[in-house]
């Protein structure tokens, strides 16, 4: 099954905690802190690998964790940082943050790769905080959590040439007879729903991979028919075959479906109608296909006169070569650099984001009898600190005092023994300590 659509979860791993510990050494009764800080924890990395086609493991795994790094040890020993989480995507994967719908990378090269959930830092031993005036600090962090983010994967297939047109033209049976694939074929519109790839041999030593991309209709670049599933895989063709049914034996008129089908390349991407195109004048072992032709030939060339068109017949062969010598001749044109340079802009810039200050304010409410106290600053600080000892309450307890909470639950009326609950922990007030 072709998947070329994925929606994921991915997480870096957190840090590694920090280690309160302390030197037990001969004649040396206080020995002094000697907790390490945690490891960082391990990032999530996407890396293309050209042997993958779709999506499909997405279907089954949509959770991505990084490792954990591990916890500080003794001697002022560090935690070792975890290894990173390595997700193979194919290449054409453009990957987007479905929160903020920003393009976070658009990767075509095989091994490219790109952190999208990075890890996070291991918290300090309590090594860190010793100071002159508490030289055996009883303080330590947890580790920092990772980066969270959901992910959308759109795969847009890598193929040299596409063959476009409207359904049932004959767009797989070309395939089929120019390459080892077999793309599903039915009398029958929309026979094809997914792209089909397949290896040329123009036999001349040359060769190309072609892909035989699902039918158009009036309206796809408004999400009509196939639509956008459709589309999205014609911008990294680097030549466009245009397959007409010349014979018009779907009782539709060759040069108004070739006109259509240019218009909604065309409302898709500018870029589309810009890229190198061939008409292969399908369906020649047909009647009434060569009278058709001609005045198909003169219609097209009065708009557009540097189109080549070439007659061919899947069923028949006829024309079958000279149309691969055309299309290997245009990509010889077409420096493959040059092309994958257009879909990679967003893959190759850097984008720079000023680091915002710690919000220092601060909301209090009451629920009953509770004061409730609201602040990023205070409950980011009780996450990074274990608060299982003295020294982590009395630093939580100056940073409160510090941004001004104390006076302000004062002046809202609480006194010693009033319940105060910041996130998840709940405290009694005590008038005139030194900490909460």
């Amino acid at each position: 099954m072709f998947v070329d659509k994925a929606k994921i979860f991915v997480k870096g791993g957190d840090g590694g905690n920090g280690t309160i510990s302390f030197r037990r050494e001969k004649y040396v009764p206080n020995g002094g802190p000697a907790g390490g800080d945690g490891g960082r924890g391990g990032d999530v990395i996407f890396r293309v690998d050209e042997g993958l086609r779709t999506l499909m493991d997405f279907r089954y795994q949509r959770h991505f964790k990084g490792q954990r790094g591990e916890k500080g040890r003794t001697k002022n020993q560090h935690g070792a940082g975890a290894d990173d989480t390595i997700v193979r995507i194919p290449p054409g994967t453009v990957i987007i943050d479905e929160d903020s719908g920003e393009v976070l990378a658009d990767l075509t090269r095989h091994n490219q790769e790109i952190i999208v959930a990075k890890g996070g830092r291991g918290g300090r031993g309590n090594t860190r905080f010793s100071t002159p005036a508490n030289p055996a600090p009883y303080l330590a962090e947890n580790g920092e959590e990772g980066q969270e983010r959901n992910i959308v994967l759109e795969l847009k297939v890598m193929a040299d040439v596409g063959l476009v047109g409207f359904p049932s033209v004959g767009k797989s049976t070309l395939l089929s007879v120019v390459s080892a694939a077999e793309p599903k074929i039915g009398a029958y519109h929309f026979t094809t729903i997914t792209p089909n790839l397949g290896v040329v041999a123009v036999g001349d030593d040359r060769s190309f991979v072609m892909a035989d991309l699902p039918g158009l209709i009036e309206g796809a670049h408004e999400g009509i028919g196939l639509g956008h599933e459709f589309l999205r895989h014609v911008e990294r063709t680097r030549v466009i075959i245009h397959v007409v049914d010349v014979s018009g034996s779907e009782g539709r008129d060759p040069f108004e479906d070739w006109v259509k089908i240019n218009e909604e390349l065309k409302l898709y991407s500018a870029e589309l109608e810009k890229r190198p195109q061939i008409v292969a004048a399908n369906k020649m072992d047909m009647e009434e296909a060569q009278q058709n032709l001609e005045e198909f030939t003169r219609q097209v060339l009065e708009v557009r006169p540097d189109i080549q068109i070439i007659p061919i017949s899947s069923l028949t062969r006829q024309g079958i070569q000279e149309l691969l010598y055309k299309a290997a001749d245009q990509l010889d044109q077409m420096p493959e650099a040059v092309a994958v340079e257009e879909v990679q802009q967003v893959a190759e810039r850097k984008v720079y984001r000023l680091e915002k200050e710690e919000d220092e304010g601060f909301k209090i409410y009451r629920e009953n009898e509770i004061f409730v106290v609201e602040s990023k600053k205070i409950e980011n600080l009780m996450k990074r600190m274990q608060l299982n000892s003295e020294d982590a309450i009395m630093k939580l307890g100056r940073t409160m005092r510090h941004m001004g909470v104390d006076n302000e639950l004062r002046k809202r009326g609480a006194k010693d023994g009033t319940v105060v609950r910041i996130g998840e922990l709940e405290f009694e007030f005590v008038e005139g300590s030194s900490y909460f």
